[in-house]
């Protein structure tokens, strides 16, 4: 076939296409009008075929149609409600790839500890709290970290606190602060003492117990070993009556909700309910109480999983809004408090690799029961040698099922790897489930933590992930971080540190990047790119509308972006004053 009749079939095929897109439009809104029209914008749709608009239309809860505002016009009829977002930037939902919505909600009433300069702030926090608390009553706290602050505290051990200030001005009433990445806790001798803690108490499997010269607690517990005094927590909130515990649990789920709407968030994947918090948000989700669409991980121990994970996989229950598919487990803990486990040791603690959290044997079995149950598997996974360990897992699982196809089983984190295990990601079709803002939030630290050799090779290594084909997600690890997009799509883009300098830039994100990390590649790993993560006919309206491009507006005006509109299922769910 000659070059010339070639490009008069290339222009046929064009023109018939651009006429079958018309025609798809017209007979569309001759089945009535839309309920939702939001026009005039710039629309970034992720949607390949089609990836920017100026305006689309609402039907119900899906997409009808996406195109210029002038092909939308003609779905617009008496009761349809028009929104003219006068060229504000609109795009996919953001997609939470990975957070703790209960833990979002029940921080937000506690004390918020995020902002604190050093420990004294903190001690003198508590203090205002004690004398407005109930005598007895436990002083619940969020949000510290001993690398964020301006000093070192005095006297100190591996740069924690010893719990003298804490107990002078809480001796009666017990104290418990949580770090900033969940992974380590802070108790005074009040709290220690309910929970039966002296210098006795061995370390549970999977914790430690931080110990001062002659071996007596300081206050500070790592991983499994918070165990011992949450357990202490946990029977008080067990005197409440079961509508009072509903209605506390319900306001954490509330408050969380409410949090995520105002920044743009339409679903969240929640990365480790019990089947307690599930029972709550089904009921929610059937009563149409819930705003947002969760995707759950289920986090139970292995006998309670084998007994009741049949009856928990849920799939697009109470109008889309829940999903449960998914078993989460923990190899480790995090790097800021020591606990992430590495194959060779702490830089600044060299004495340590870290921690194994569940055992490799118990996260082996939970796999199994996973992939015998058509279940998603997710394991948290921060050090070198957790990832290693992890991985190792899944291929011995995938040999053992090879007619399983296509699982997409998942590492949360994936925050330091070895360069030999970049390429299994690929190979073993293994989703990094990440967090960009870990790496601006943490970078000033991580150097001293692994040394510079290993955070050059391995750390937050998106762009090595990329190019050996491995999906990359994006989330915030909420409560860790603000549940917030705009300051993670930064970080993505930028990898720019408080000071100013760029932690390794070349593993930024393109914005492309970013997005899809955000929408599109959140869904692949959640098996709902068919329903979200994109704008085109079909899907879910979940759309998130901003004050500005982020796709094009200088980078240092990103942060500055607000949320406008968030819309889940053509519904404004957001609007801001």
């Amino acid at each position: 076939m000659s070059i010339s009749i070639k490009k008069r079939y290339g222009t046929l095929f064009l023109a018939l296409f651009i006429l079958a897109g018309f025609f798809s439009l017209a007979c569309n809104a001759r089945e009535g009008p839309a309920d939702l029209v939001i026009i005039n914008g710039k629309i970034a749709t992720v949607d390949e075929n089609r990836p920017d608009a100026e305006a689309l239309a609402v039907r119900g809860d899906i997409i009808v149609a996406v195109g210029s505002s002038s092909d939308i016009r003609p779905y617009i009829g008496h009761t349809t409600k028009v929104l003219d977002i006068k060229g504000n930037f609109a795009m996919p939902g953001f997609i939470e790839g990975h957070g703790h919505l209960t833990l979002l909600g029940r921080s937000k009433m506690e004390l918020d500890l995020t902002t604190a300069a050093n420990w004294d702030e903190i001690v003198s926090i508590v203090k205002d709290a004690v004398r407005k608390a109930r005598p007895g009553e436990w002083i619940l706290g969020t949000g510290w970290h001993q690398e964020k602050w301006d000093k070192t505290p005095s006297p100190s051990i591996e740069g924690y606190p010893s719990d003298e200030a804490l107990n002078a001005v809480s001796p009666q009433n017990p104290v418990l602060l949580t770090h900033a990445s969940g992974h380590a806790i802070f108790a005074n001798a009040r709290a220690r003492e309910m929970a039966g803690v002296n210098r006795e108490t061995s370390d549970p499997q999977g914790g430690r117990i931080l110990r001062d010269p002659e071996a007596n607690p300081t206050g500070v517990f790592f991983d499994g070993a918070e165990g011992l005094i949450r357990k202490a927590y946990d029977e008080s909130l067990a005197r409440l009556t079961p509508r009072e515990a509903e209605a506390h649990s319900r306001q954490a789920v509330n408050l969380a909700v409410q949090d995520c709407l105002s920044k743009g968030v339409t679903s969240f994947q929640d990365a480790a309910s019990s089947f307690k918090d599930i029972d709550l948000y089904k009921k929610m989700a059937q009563e149409q109480n819930l705003g947002i669409r969760l995707w759950v991980m289920i986090h139970e121990d292995n006998q309670s999983l084998a007994s009741n994970i049949g009856r928990y996989r849920i799939v697009d229950f109470g109008d889309r809004r829940l999903t449960v598919r998914a078993v989460k487990k923990f190899m480790d803990g995090a790097l800021g408090s020591h606990t992430a486990w590495m194959l060779e040791p702490y830089s600044d603690l060299p004495e340590s690799t870290g921690l194994n959290v569940e055992s490799i044997q118990e996260i082996l079995d939970a796999a199994r029961l996973a992939i015998k149950n058509d279940f998603q598997f997710c394991v948290h996974a921060i050090g070198d040698r957790a990832n290693r360990e992890t991985l190792d897992i899944y291929e011995t699982v995938f040999k053992e099922y090879p007619g399983r196809k296509v699982l997409r089983w998942r590492i949360e984190h994936a925050q330091h790897l070895n360069p030999a295990d970049i390429p299994r990601f690929a190979r073993l079709g293994v989703i990094a489930s990440m967090q960009a803002i870990h790496c601006t939030s943490d970078g000033p630290w991580v150097t001293k933590r692994i040394g510079a050799k290993r955070s050059e090779e391995g750390a937050y290594v998106w762009q090595k992930l990329e190019r050996v084909g491995a999906t990359v997600m994006n989330g915030t690890d909420t409560p860790v971080e603000d549940v917030n997009p705009i300051p993670n799509f930064y970080a993505a883009v930028t990898r720019k540190l408080p000071d100013g300098s760029i932690f390794y830039p070349d593993q930024r994100m393109s914005r492309e990047e970013a997005l899809r990390a955000y929408t599109i590649n959140n869904a692949y790993g959640a098996f709902e790119e068919d329903i979200k993560g994109s704008l085109k006919p079909g899907k879910l309206a979940d759309i998130t509308i901003l004050s500005k491009d982020i796709m094009k507006i200088p980078e240092d005006e990103i942060p500055g972006t607000k949320v406008e509109y968030t819309i889940v299922g053509g519904k404004i769910m957001y609007q801001r004053q």
